[in-house]
């Protein structure tokens, strides 16, 4: 039955048809399930980083960022951090489990688009409604994968934006935040 199950969704993404999001909060999580996380409010934006560091991080084509306000993540459960200097200047600090690695959160310092940090990015893929996730922007695309198609409707940064504006108009505009 779960095959069937698997080839309907599999029709409805090929059909092009999509499901609202999930209403809030939302929630997620490391792999192991030490961290746990409760986003109350809805994303300011939602966007893919082609970045090589993403690249790496995310051992795929791309990272998938869910930028949030700081004060809207209620975190359970131990993290750890480490920090490194990001491609586009700054410093970017990746917060993790540290029981099984997995990369929840990153913050940036130094960025001229978040002066007053209140800004947070959750990592797409540990978000429990991940399936429902479509990114507005596609940021770094000038080292994107080969491989990788966008779509024609995304906003596209060849490199670093130095701020988020048109992505967040968008993400509100699709919705209705």
């Amino acid at each position: 039955m779960s095959s069937i199950l698997a080839c309907e969704e599999d029709e409805i993404a090929m059909k092009g048809e999509k499901e609202p999001l999930p209403e809030l909060p939302w929630t997620g999580g490391c792999q192991c399930g030490q961290v746990r996380y409760t986003l109350k409010e809805m994303p300011l934006t939602l966007y893919a980083c082609h970045c090589t560091e993403c690249q790496k991080q995310s051992s795929s084509a791309f990272g998938l960022s869910c930028r949030v306000r700081k004060a809207a993540v209620e975190v359970t459960g131990e993290t750890a951090s480490w920090q490194r200097p990001a491609q586009s200047g700054g410093t970017l600090l990746a917060i993790f489990c540290p029981r099984c690695g997995s990369r929840l959160f990153h913050e940036r310092a130094g960025y001229s688009g978040d002066p007053d940090g209140a800004t947070m990015n959750i990592k797409g893929g540990s978000l429990d409604i991940a399936r429902f996730l479509e990114p507005v922007g596609h940021i770094w695309v000038k080292s994107k994968n080969a491989g990788t198609v966008i779509p024609k409707e995304a906003i596209i940064h060849e490199g670093q934006p130095e701020d988020y504006s048109d992505m967040v108009a968008e993400w509100q505009r699709r919705h209705g935040t």
